[in-house]
């Protein structure tokens, strides 16, 4: 027998394996709920407003139609009562009565998932299936609390423009 089996081998601390628990459930956190829109924080932190086409409804940012921005779609490419997600630039447009289009962040408020489905004015998220109005941006449905935050575009023509 020897001494070497009465020593018993040291355990990490406590607030070491607390740390690493936590560490590893925040990033099994962000990687489910993530999503991989690169310009989602540029536009989902919009002043709140966004534009209805520059014919019958007027809008906020109507008589900025003629100014830059990258052309996201025509506007015969977002049905009435539907809309279309754009990924790459993290907004949804919608056009929830003829000739009126209004624009939010993609991001579900929930846990940050991209929202997908749109149609009969309800936008959707695929992860938990919170619903928002395709109006204006708020929770017909939960777990979302928080209503889809507008984003800015205008329309130009035929062209709907993020601003």
């Amino acid at each position: 027998m020897t001494s070497e089996s009465l020593h018993p081998v040291p355990a990490p601390a406590r607030r070491t394996v607390v740390a690493a628990v936590g560490t590893a459930g925040l990033a099994v956190a962000l990687t489910a709920c993530g999503s991989d829109n690169k310009s989602s924080d540029s536009t989902s932190s919009g002043s709140g407003a966004s534009a209805s086409s520059g014919g019958t409804g007027g809008g906020d940012n109507a008589a900025a139609g003629n100014a830059g921005g990258t052309v996201l779609a025509k506007t015969t490419d977002i049905p009435e009562g539907g809309g279309k997600v754009f990924e790459s630039q993290g907004v949804v447009v919608t056009q929830p009565t003829a000739g009126t289009y209004k624009a939010f962040s993609s991001k579900c408020t929930h846990q940050g998932c991209a929202v997908k489905g749109i149609a009969d004015n309800v936008i959707t998220c695929p992860c938990h299936n919170s619903q928002f109005s395709a109006t204006d941006g708020s929770v017909k449905k939960g777990p979302a609390t928080q209503p889809l935050a507008a984003a800015n575009i205008t329309v130009d023509g035929d062209s709907i423009k993020l601003a």
